[in-house]
């Protein structure tokens, strides 16, 4: 039978929740709708007849005008809907109260502490470039340091992250990279680092130490292979050595929730994101403030449109500033590559349902649930408070994936209608939108968030959901993680030489 849903009482279009076919009746609010065309499931259905210039209303909020007439029981998909965005905007803080309280039921997960008082939800060795020169060597190093991995229980995984960068940057471009980098170090996830570099790069060994600071040197160690006598492979794995033994007494222990830090993020979004997994997380994101944790939302281009909605939450007129620089940054960043800053939906979007970037917004941001946003946080930039946190990074996957680990997330969960396998240096949990693609792509998808649109009540899938996650926290791998895919992507915003 086919169905339909309507998600706010102001909309004036329904969601198709299965195929609808033309001639299909469909009930809404106590009417019977006759669809007078196919519409794919996650596709838009016109509740009443709507004229050329009409905004369309979903979530409660215009998410773009008709570029003609569409009859009731219609589709309205990308190629009839405008957006309504344009430009930089000015804003006026205009604050809400925070809904989301502290919680008297804490929780737990079983991670490792570190030294610097930090909390780990892997105890992995990481070797990581200074620059794409090396790549191979850091590569070597760990892939031959994995067949001795056996010697010493305590680690769970070595792992190299090559990248193309470290060289003929400039400035921002150049900065970038480096605090990634340095942020990669000090990640809590990593019992132990090597840091591999050339020599004559552009990061240079030096400069780069004094950017990570002061380290544990029993864990970080660096090798510069132009100085390097001999192997350099063989080097690298006496180095790594000398650090698995350092790490040889981590023991998983109980640490509180409140010390969970977790990425938000979400890829290949369809018409059911903002429906099932997207408010999922939003609810999972006030049950970790509430437990006095930390929360990150990042891909600011899907902020554009539903930005206010941000806004109205900020905790203080300073937090509300950063958050408007945080956008308009942004817009002027796709301006000066004289680039449109709102034709964002990809063609995954668009087959899945979703036709302008304010309908894509508005189902991104209900990620962040209803808490207050504690702070912004610039590209590469590590976390310092606790609560709801902003953070400026693009929209693409694993660009925005690194940078939510870089900034100190233990883990990023990522809600696809599309599907994806990837993953980014921290694990990388996939949260399905749909039954469909969760039984289809089970060595992709860790979470079934479908279930809602088949009647589970929500309540019942928040719970497993929790769970799921302080699993994932206590040792639990990810889909990703039994792959053994793990990668970096760093920001390129400048030239290279």
């Amino acid at each position: 039978m086919a169905s339909v849903l309507k998600i706010n009482q102001a909309d004036n279009v329904a969601v198709a929740v299965t195929d609808v076919a033309s001639g299909d009746v469909c009930h809404v609010d106590g009417h019977r709708i006759a669809a007078v065309s196919d519409i794919p499931a996650g596709h838009k259905m016109a509740l009443e007849p709507l004229s050329a210039g009409d905004n369309v209303i979903k979530y409660g909020y215009p998410i773009g005008h008709l570029l003609e007439d569409v009859p009731q029981g219609g589709l309205i998909d990308h190629r009839i809907l405008k957006t309504n965005l344009e430009g930089v905007l000015e804003y006026k803080y205009a604050p809400i109260p925070a809904q989301v309280g502290k919680s008297d039921v804490k929780a737990s997960f079983k991670g490792f502490r570190r030294s610097d008082g930090g909390a780990g939800v892997r105890n992995e060795l990481w070797v990581i470039p200074t620059v794409g020169c090396v790549n191979g060597i850091a590569e070597a190093v760990a892939r031959n340091f994995r067949q001795h991995l056996a010697d010493y229980p305590a680690v769970e995984k070595v792992v190299a992250f090559p990248h193309n960068y470290g060289c003929s940057q400039l400035g921002e471009d150049h900065e970038n990279t480096r605090k990634i980098l340095a942020d990669m170090v000090h990640h809590p996830n990593a019992a132990g680092v090597l840091v591999v570099s050339l020599g004559c790069e552009n990061n240079q060994l030096q400069a780069f130490k004094e950017l990570v600071g002061p380290v544990d040197g029993a864990r970080v160690k660096f090798m510069e292979c132009q100085k390097v006598r001999g192997d350099e492979v063989e080097y690298g794995l006496g180095l790594l050595r000398e650090i698995a033994e350092a790490c040889a007494g981590d023991r998983r222990e109980d640490i509180p929730a409140s010390e969970l830090k977790i990425g938000l993020k979400c890829g290949g979004s369809d018409g059911f994101s903002g429906i099932t997994a997207n408010p999922l997380l939003g609810r999972f994101s006030d049950w970790i403030v509430a437990q006095g944790g930390t929360t990150v939302l990042t891909e600011v281009p899907e902020m554009f449109g539903a930005e206010t909605i941000l806004m109205a939450r900020c905790a203080n007129e300073s937090v509300f500033d950063k958050t408007v620089s945080l956008i308009n940054d942004f817009k002027e960043y796709f301006i000066s590559n004289r680039q449109p800053v709102y034709e964002n939906p990809s063609p995954g979007n668009k087959a899945g349902g979703i036709s302008t970037l304010e309908e894509k917004s508005l189902g991104c941001t209900q990620k962040s649930g209803k808490s207050a946003v504690m702070d912004v946080l610039k590209y590469g930039e590590r976390l310092k408070t606790r609560g709801l946190n902003l953070l400026s990074a693009p929209g693409n996957d694993l660009v925005a994936a690194t940078a939510l680990a870089a900034a100190g997330c233990q883990m990023v969960l990522f809600t696809t209608g599309r599907g994806t396998p990837f993953g980014t240096f921290v694990p990388t949990a996939k949260i399905s939108t749909n039954s469909r693609l969760a039984s289809a792509k089970p060595g992709w998808i860790d979470f079934n968030a479908g279930v809602i649109l088949e009647g589970k009540p929500t309540s019942s899938v928040d719970d497993d959901f929790i769970d799921f996650v302080l699993a994932v926290a206590s040792g639990e791998k990810t889909c990703n993680e039994k792959s053994s895919y793990s990668e970096i992507a760093i920001f390129k915003t400048g030239v290279t030489l």
